[in-house]
């Protein structure tokens, strides 16, 4: 059976947490039992377990999934436009509680937890208005007996989430799902599973029917989890947030069935600081690590142990290739997965940093003298998810944004990701765009011709 540690959540609504999956509108624990434990990564501290659930589990959620469909997917747009706006606005409600979540069990600031709550939030929103914009078309006939009519239909879903966001990875592909008429399974990640629970609890609340939304929990059994939900027939849809290698994987699963997939997958992205920059823009604020939950803070911990040992071997590996450490450099004693806030001048070009996603807070700075050499430096990678660069000549601005092989450019700005616009990548980085018009990733076009007019 799950556990509870209900003393640690300090929450409003209690009834928030859930240390059960969901399937069939029912909170069920494992059927052998075992369950995932769950820490806070700042402190250590037990938050809870939640079942470890297996291939049997997955496929009741999908057959769950299966009858739900057969009604859901054939409601108004109107219908789920209303849905998903009580849905927004109990996200809304709720936005401490949802935040404090997101910190405890992700480590992120309060604030920044905050954000992703509003900015989680907004996908509900925005896909709730797209649900009734999901217009088809007609398509004039070279022959005066047969009219072109094309219309979209949705399907089931599978969905994997990511920790780094664990809020805001859900709702921008369910909300779209779910707009779309699809139903769908979620694996969350094992780390931060609890926002995808409380999410699932909300939507409830909202009115979404039962076996609309299914989520299976899962840790060892990820594998055979994953196999069933891309492989499954009765699956058409597959979208996933992650790393690059498990990407891979579960894309060759998917292609099984030739399902729709839509990936986003690793980044690597590089931050050009060119000379006619705005510096204080580039770089702003201080910087105090430390509990998400201590209101000074402005980095919390890396998600886990494993986190906190890559990016260790990320900067021993960049000294051993001369690169200098200017500060930090270190992981941070005692309890949490801290590592200290870092910046190394006089990176090579050939450090891991500029090869694998390293996930740690960490500036890997490599001094450049031209356009062409920084666009080079920047595009000798396998991935393509973003790009950032700073500078005040509009030509540059315009040739550098262009010549970048990455889904999106941020020129004189971080701020890349909304509801509104597509979200993705190039190369290994990912298949498909979430956000925007990423409702038509969970459509199947249907043409149907009429003849003997």
């Amino acid at each position: 059976m799950a556990s509870t540690n209900a003393n640690v959540w300090g929450l409003q609504d209690p009834s928030l947490i859930k240390y059960q999956s969901y399937i069939d509108g029912k909170w069920v624990s494992a059927k052998e039992g075992e369950t995932i434990l769950v820490t806070n990564p700042a402190t250590d501290e037990e938050l809870g377990t939640v079942p470890e659930m297996g291939p049997e589990e997955a496929k009741s959620a999908i057959a769950a999934a299966g009858k739900a469909f057969a009604s859901w997917g054939k409601t108004t747009a109107k219908h789920r436009h209303d849905i998903l706006m009580k849905f927004h606005s109990l996200m809304q409600e709720h936005n401490d509680d949802l935040a404090r979540i997101i910190t405890l069990e992700n480590g992120k600031t309060l604030t920044e937890a905050k954000g992703e709550n509003a900015y989680s939030a907004s996908f509900i929103e925005w896909y709730a208005e797209e649900a009734v914009r999901t217009y088809g078309e007609h398509i004039p006939s070279p022959f005066t007996n047969i009219r072109n009519v094309v219309i979209k239909q949705p399907h089931i879903s599978s969905i994997f989430t990511p920790w780094n966001f664990p809020s805001a990875m859900i709702t921008r592909k369910l909300g779209a799902a779910l707009a779309a008429g699809c139903t769908a399974v979620i694996k969350p990640p094992p780390e931060a599973p609890f926002s995808a629970l409380a999410l699932a609890e909300l939507s409830r609340r909202a009115g979404v029917p039962d076996g609309v939304i299914n989520i299976v929990t899962t840790q060892k059994n990820v594998i055979e989890v994953g196999r069933e939900m891309c492989e499954s027939k009765a699956v058409r849809k597959v979208s996933f947030t992650g790393s690059t290698p498990v990407a891979k994987s579960l894309y060759g699963m998917a292609a099984s069935t030739l399902k729709k997939v839509s990936i986003e997958a690793g980044g690597n992205a590089p931050f050009i600081v060119f000379d006619d920059a705005d510096i204080d823009k580039a770089v702003e604020g201080a910087i105090a690590f430390g509990n998400g939950l201590d209101e000074t803070t402005t980095h919390g911990p890396l998600i886990h142990e494993k986190a906190v040992s890559k990016v260790t071997r990320h900067v021993e590996d960049a000294v051993s290739r001369g690169a200098q450490v200017l500060v930090g450099g270190k992981r941070v004693d005692g309890a949490g997965a801290f590592f200290t806030p870092t910046v190394l001048s006089e990176v090579p070009a050939g450090a891991l940093f500029n090869v694998e996603e390293t996930f740690g807070p960490v500036a890997a700075l490599t001094k450049f003298e031209t356009e062409e050499e920084v666009i080079a430096l920047a595009n000798d990678a396998n991935v393509g998810l973003a790009g950032y660069f700073f500078s005040r000549d509009v030509g540059r601005v315009w040739r550098v944004a262009e010549a970048l092989e990455v889904g999106m450019v941020g020129t004189n700005t971080g701020l890349i990701s909304h509801a509104t616009i597509p979200f993705g990548g190039v190369k290994e980085s990912g298949i498909g765009r979430e956000g925007g018009h990423g409702i038509e990733e969970y459509l199947n076009q249907k043409l149907i011709a009429f003849g003997g007019i």
